[in-house]
Formats: C-alpha cells, sequence, structure tokens
C-alpha cells in the first residue's frame, strides 16, 4: 500500500463562484448579468428552465455553508465577487447591500481558518455593460479596471489571494464561437478582439493591484485542456495540437506568464486580417503585468488530428486547423460526455515547470459531475458517491507525482463544495461534496466524498 503525502501546508478546498451560488433576492439590488437576462428572454435554453435566481442560495445561507466548509476539510476556498452585485451597472454606484455581504461573508471564512481566494470576474457581464458590447468594447475594459480596484480597496486588507479572471478563453468560445454563452453568436474577428480585451483588462487589474502596495498575490484561473496529437510520429498531427493548443490554451497562458502571445497565433490572426483593435502601449502594460500564481483547472483532454474533414470558407474558424480525434477505448464520464484521463494533471503541471518557470500553480478545478444523483441516496439520507472519491483520487495521485518531480504546486481544490447551478445545464449534473435539495429549501446534506475528502485534508494526504 502506497501513502501520498503532501505538504503541510497543502491547499485543500474548493471553488464555487458568485453567480453560481449567490442567488437573487428581492431588495438585494443586485443588477441583472447577462445570464440574468439571457433566462429572462429565453427560459427555456435552460435545464428544467431553472434560472440564476435559484442558484444554491448562499446570499442567504453564507453562514451555514462556511461551516459545511469546515466540516469537509477546507483550509481554503475560491469564489467570485459578481460585478453586476457590487456595481449593478458595471460602470456606477456600489451597492452597498454587496460590500456588505462579501464583507461579512470573507470575514466569516477568515473566522473559520478558510483562507478566501477571490477571483473578480467568472463569466458574468453586468448586462449594462454587455449592451454596449461588452468585451468586445473597450470602455468594458476601463470598467473592469474600476471594479478591480474597488474590490482591492474594499477588500484587500483581508484578502490575500486574488484572481482576475476564471477561464477567460469560455466568454470566447461560448459567446462567439460555439454559442454556449450569450450573446451566442459565431465571428470570429469578434471572438479574437474579446480575447485581447481580456488580456489586457487583466494585465491593467495586476496593475492596479501593485500599485495599492497591498501585501497579497494576484494570479488568473485558466482552464488547460492538453491538446495530444493522434500520431506523435505524424508530423501534420503534431502540427494540428500545436495550433490547436494555441487556440484554447496558450492564447492566455502566454501573456500571463510570459507576457506574449504565442507566435502560431499571431500568424494565424495576421494571415486571416483579423488582428484585434489596440493601443500602442497595450502590449507593454501585458509584458509588464505578468501573474503571481496560476490557478490550473482540469476536467479533460483535448485529442486532436490534422485537418481532415471541410472548412466552410465563409466562416472562418480555430476548427479550420485541426480535427477533433475521437480515441478508441478511453475512459469516459458518460453524463458529461467528457474523457476522464487523470495523467492529464501531470502533463499539465510538468508543462508549467519546464516552459513557464515553474510558477508556482495549484489545481483550481477538477471535478465530476453526475446526473440524477439522487439514485444514489440511501435510506439514511446519505449520499454514496464512491465514483467521486476515485475520480479526485485518481488525480491527486497525479499531482503528487508532479510534486515528487519539482512541480511548484501549491493545492487542491476541487469543483464544487456545494451542488450549484451551473449555467445552461443548471443543476442537470451535480459536482458537489455537499448535495443541494432546491425543492426542499436548499437543504445541504455531505456526501461520503465531503466526509472522504475531511480525512485527506486532516491527513495531508492518503492511502492507495
Amino acid at each position: 500500500m502506497m501513502k501520498y503525502n503532501f505538504p503541510k501546508d497543502f491547499w485543500w478546498g474548493s471553488a464555487v463562484s458568485g453567480p453560481q451560488t449567490e442567488g437573487v433576492f428581492p431588495g438585494d439590488n443586485k443588477g441583472d448579468s447577462t445570464w440574468d437576462y439571457w433566462y429572462k428572454q429565453k427560459p427555456e435554453l435552460f435545464f428544467d428552465q431553472v434560472g440564476p435566481e435559484k442558484t444554491s442560495y448562499t446570499y442567504l445561507r453564507f453562514k451555514e455553508d462556511v461551516q459545511l466548509l469546515k466540516e469537509t476539510g477546507h483550509n481554503s476556498f475560491r469564489t467570485s465577487i459578481q460585478w453586476s452585485r457590487l456595481i449593478p451597472t458595471g460602470d456606477g454606484e456600489v451597492n452597498q447591500d454587496a460590500v456588505r455581504f462579501y464583507n461579512e461573508y470573507i470575514d466569516e471564512l477568515i473566522a473559520n481558518d478558510i483562507e478566501p481566494f477571490i477571483n473578480l470576474y467568472h463569466f458574468d457581464m453586468p448586462m449594462s455593460l454587455m449592451e454596449k458590447g461588452g468585451w468586445e468594447s473597450r470602455a468594458t475594459v476601463e470598467a473592469y479596471v474600476r471594479y478591480a480596484k474597488i474590490c482591492f480597496e474594499l477588500f484587500g486588507d483581508r484578502v490575500k489571494k486574488w484572481f482576475t479572471n476564471n477561464e477567460p478563453i469560455v466568454p470566447v468560445e461560448g459567446g462567439y464561437l460555439y454559442q454556449f454563452h450569450y450573446p451566442a453568436i459565431v465571428d470570429l474577428r469578434k471572438a479574437i478582439q474579446v480575447g485581447y480585451h481580456e488580456n489586457l483588462a487583466s494585465a491593467m487589474a495586476i496593475s492596479a493591484y501593485r500599485q495599492l502596495n497591498l501585501d497579497g498575490e494576484i494570479g488568473i484561473i485558466l482552464n488547460l485542456t492538453p491538446s495530444y496529437p493522434r500520431d506523435v510520429n505524424n508530423p501534420e498531427d503534431v502540427k494540428a495540437s500545436i495550433i490547436c493548443d494555441a487556440f484554447f490554451n496558450r492564447s492566455f497562458l502566454d501573456p500571463a506568464i510570459k507576457g506574449t502571445f504565442p507566435q502560431e497565433l499571431i500568424d494565424i490572426v495576421k494571415e486571416l486580417g483579423m488582428l484585434p483593435e489596440y493601443e500602442a502601449n497595450d502590449l507593454d502594460i501585458i509584458k509588464e503585468n505578468t501573474v503571481e500564481l496560476l490557478g490550473v483547472n482540469y476536467y479533460h483532454p483535448r485529442r486532436v488530428k490534422a485537418k481532415e474533414t471541410p472548412k466552410n470558407p465563409l466562416i472562418p474558424m480555430p476548427d479550420d486547423y485541426f480535427d477533433m480525434y475521437d480515441m478508441p477505448n478511453k475512459k469516459m464520464n458518460p453524463y458529461r460526455g467528457w474523457e476522464i484521463y487523470e495523467r492529464g494533471v501531470y502533463d499539465l503541471l510538468i508543462n508549467l515547470r519546464d516552459n513557464y518557470g515553474n510558477i508556482p500553480c495549484f489545481i483550481s478545478e477538477n471535478g465530476m459531475g453526475v446526473e440524477n444523483e439522487a439514485r444514489f441516496i440511501k435510506e439514511d439520507g446519505s449520499i454514496e458517491d464512491d465514483y467521486r472519491i476515485d475520480f479526485v483520487a485518481g488525480h491527486l495521485r497525479y499531482v503528487h507525482d508532479a510534486l515528487q518531480e519539482g512541480s511548484n504546486v501549491k493545492g487542491y481544490h476541487m469543483w464544487t463544495a456545494i451542488d450549484n447551478w451551473s449555467w445552461t445545464n443548471a443543476y442537470k449534473n451535480r459536482y458537489g461534496f455537499v448535495s443541494v435539495d432546491i425543492d426542499n429549501e436548499g437543504k445541504r446534506t455531505i456526501k461520503k466524498s465531503g466526509h472522504w475528502f475531511k480525512t485527506v485534508a486532516d491527513n495531508n494526504g492518503f492511502d492507495n
């Protein structure tokens, strides 16, 4: 039997976001985000027509939720401030009800020896700014930097771990390429501009943070999906995987850590005549304001092969440069349609060690969504989610291997603590250590995986 031991100061915890957990309540003075608006316009797009007002009610139940974090072994926890809650119009007055809530939430975490990791943007553009272009507009970049500075000034005396953005590639993919986030259009030129503005906004927020001389760290959370070629001995497959990686990983990873964009991506964008609009000193801002800490969200790999299918000459897309490869006999999570490949987390961490200066990092999301989890409820009300324990343990073994080989990985945060609302999927798939019964006033129950995770955290490791 092998023992997997982790450092005594390892970060054990989980991640959530404000828009997926807080809920919307009369008198909270929250403004609409794009999700609030989209649900009002097209509720049929959302699973069981459950919208963002029915998330897990953390706005009212944060003290109970913090106790559940403690009972499941957390010494750290990531959530986000909702831009549309703190500044309802995105660029106007600050909502004092939101200030009170976030102050009390942060203080409650600290009082229970759980370090708050606070993210500033998690797909929740204020609708009033979206109506003016959202991330397509330079004005949104300026509004975001103002919002970030307000957050630093309000909460930076206690919050020591800040993150500018969570998975910034997702608004690009979902909103402007593959139509699973608002505004759900297909426009590569706009997608490139959105991605550029998100990179610039992150760098400008980092600059603003450092100018305040606060004694914390600031980073970014990226969903890194390793791009594996179908055949490592086929140069065309390898080239396709490199280009795929440049589009979906390095488009944010390289600017965040190296301060530059990947040359493969620059060459393609130039060839297409789709360089984003930018100002003279933007690239210097990005170069001079790189991150100190990287969060790595890892769920599944991407399998890639050389382009074999025809491309649409009228609608340029990243997919013009590669095809997805359906590898036979892969292990799958059938509920999400995602491959389970535990070694991928090791490969990501070793890549960061070897090619990105071994930047301090942590696994900021990793999780297994399961549909209809209620079928695993026992007569005593407990939930036997052994599949989640197996999933987490399998990934932690590879995190441990990377640690043993010199990776600068500082912690592991699971997605998620308490079952939450997940965009158009709503509550279709459950991810939490703790279940939420949305039909029974949000009743919480710790699952078997939550009790297991506490023993792992308490012992800084586990037996194989």
